[in-house]
């Protein structure tokens, strides 16, 4: 049986602490990591039901890609989901841990991902961090061939099972050159625009990023939760590689919060 701290090694050895934003709060949330490990929950988010379900299935490890806590908490009384979830934990002596930006930035963390799923080739990062080439925010790379944007964005569809997909006015020439970033990747669109991508796939965008982008690229909004619940297939990864027959479980809790008719 795994020490806690041997597991968490392997994923901060893929995704260290270092790569997070200065905003981020990844790493341990709580708990006592120096114990053995009786089994894993992975998820995108922590929640009431989430620790529930680690509880009934015996683990004592919840590995997450939000970080349950981004503020401080001046007081635990229970009066909010994360106050309970902290309570719960420590009750049952669960450590609860979150690796964030750290993995959207990490090499082969979730834009790389998202980038295998998609098919790119030559897949390279959009936005490097300062001093590091293998490191950063997003990632650009080609289409095996160029495609008619409407069929792409149909594949995109498909690939990521979306009941739907929203998407700024579509150009009037095939697409190969894409660029993207899970989760709230707004912020990169001006750099896929100056590295002449022809679409830029994210799971959130403001109402005027539509306008914006406008005869530039296809903007491709895929949904948040949709851009990243596939943290939890790299945490199993990473978990089987190094300890194959360690009790991981995808949890199967519905944490998107945002619903759609």
């Amino acid at each position: 049986m795994p020490q806690i701290t041997d597991i968490l090694a392997e994923i901060e050895r893929l995704a260290p602490l270092s790569l997070q934003e200065e905003y981020d709060n990844a790493g341990v949330q709580a708990g006592n990591v120096h114990q053995s490990a009786t089994g894993a929950i992975l998820c995108l988010d922590v929640t009431e039901a989430v620790i529930d379900e680690a509880l009934a299935k015996g683990c004592n490890l919840i590995i997450s890609h939000h970080p349950l806590l981004f503020k401080p908490i001046k007081s635990l009384t229970g009066a909010t989901s994360e106050e309970r979830c902290l309570i719960k934990a420590c009750r049952h002596n669960l450590v609860i841990y979150a690796a964030h930006t750290n993995l959207d930035n990490a090499k082969d963390g979730v834009n790389y991902h998202l980038a295998d799923i998609i098919g790119l080739q030559s897949p390279r990062i959009l936005s490097p961090q300062l001093a590091r080439t293998d490191a950063g925010s997003g990632i650009i790379g080609e289409l095996p061939a160029e495609t008619d944007p409407a069929a792409f964005l149909l594949h995109l569809k498909e690939l990521f099972a979306l009941s739907s997909l929203r998407h700024s006015l579509l150009p009037r020439k095939p697409v190969k050159k894409i660029a993207l970033c899970g989760g709230s990747g707004a912020f990169l669109i001006k750099e896929a625009i100056s590295q002449d991508a022809d679409v830029f796939i994210t799971g959130e965008a403001k109402y005027n990023d539509f306008y914006d982008v406008e005869n530039i690229l296809l903007l491709a909004v895929i949904g948040h939760y949709e851009s990243e619940v596939c943290t939890k297939d790299i945490f199993y990864s990473i978990l089987k590689q190094k300890f194959p027959t360690f009790a991981a479980h995808f949890s199967n809790v519905q944490v998107n919060p945002v619903k759609y008719l």
